[in-house]
């Protein structure tokens, strides 16, 4: 999640906050508890608006608001953060990688301030990082192993062209979309594959079209809290410490609460007909096979070949460390 303040000038103070997360979700409290943080320590005349659920656009969109500044801000997975800093995919791109939030946390901490450098030289501030859940597979049918993929359609974020040409090098067919699009492209059967988390599969309703998931963790939704550096710029240094206190905040809220939502919106949905399709042992092999063939396609094209090998080395650390 990003997201991005700009001020035009004293007489204007605004804050324009865009985000794909729903209405009241915990990700558009947090971004009202940091936007009403800055309002106070701005003073008069300070006002804030958030837009949810997407109205301003796609996380790419978002991301081009922010910079010709129609928005101020915008609350953004990878997929937004990677138009601005594409070596942020490292934290998302690297499917069945990291085995628990223990590990995401570890690999985050250890590349936070090289990369918090990155988006500052590219314009932007990070605030805080939060992160959304593990990416599982929804489907119209059951399905258990790679292979039964290939017979289905995968909705696909517009921006990830690299990551379309993978999967179909792969024998996959992602179909790319804008996020609003999903469910009725389910509904007409022009996808029937949707890779998403079970927060966000709950909230949009897409286990409704969707019913089975496979319960493989695919990889994290990480994202970022960030203000862009002209706002930045335009508050006072009493502001920007309130506000980088308001972000880290958001960031542990998010983080914390949202990996408790992953295992109730599974509940909620498996009281409402979700069937959970768990892998045997040979099919989670199949996977971690499927995951090895993918890394070196990965490694130099969605992930710069720096970044991906400094994940691996930082993971490896970690692991031994955990088995002494």
């Amino acid at each position: 999640m990003a997201f991005t303040v700009g001020v035009s000038h004293a007489a204007d103070k605004q804050l324009r906050l865009g985000t794909l997360a729903p209405k009241n979700s915990l990700y558009h409290r947090q971004l009202m508890e940091v936007g009403e943080a800055w309002r106070a320590a701005q003073g008069a005349g300070a006002k804030y608006v958030v837009f949810p659920d997407g109205s301003q656009g796609g996380e790419t969109e978002l991301a081009r608001r922010m910079r010709i500044g129609q928005l101020q801000g915008a609350l953004l997975s990878v997929v937004g953060l990677h138009e601005i800093e594409p070596s942020i995919s490292a934290l998302q791109a690297m499917p069945l990688l990291f085995k628990s939030w223990e590990e995401v946390d570890y690999v985050r901490e250890k590349m936070r301030p090289a990369m918090e450098k990155k988006f500052f030289d590219k314009g932007f501030v990070v605030l805080a990082w939060g992160d959304a859940g593990w990416v599982r597979f929804f489907s119209k049918d059951p399905a258990f192993r790679p292979d039964d993929y290939k017979k289905m359609k995968f909705f696909a974020w517009g921006g990830e062209a690299d990551q379309q040409e993978i999967m179909k090098s792969l024998g996959y067919t992602p179909v790319p979309l804008e996020t609003s699009d999903i469910l009725p492209s389910v509904q007409t059967g022009m996808i029937n594959v949707v890779p998403s988390t079970p927060y966000f599969a709950l909230a949009s309703q897409i286990y409704t079209m969707a019913p089975n998931m496979l319960d493989i963790n695919w990889a994290p939704i990480v994202g970022a809290l960030v203000v862009t550096k002209k706002a930045w710029d335009d508050m006072s240094p009493a502001t920007q410490e309130v506000v980088r206190a308001a972000g880290e905040k958001a960031g542990a809220q998010i983080r914390s609460k949202a990996r408790l939502e992953v295992e109730e919106a599974v509940d909620a949905m498996k009281k409402r007909g979700l069937t959970v399709n768990r892998p045997n042992p040979e099919q989670l092999r199949e996977w971690n096979e499927l995951a090895d063939k993918l890394y070196p396609r990965i490694r130099g094209t969605l992930v710069p070949a720096d970044t991906f090998d400094e994940v691996m080395r930082h993971l490896k650390t970690y692991r031994s460390s955990k088995a002494k």
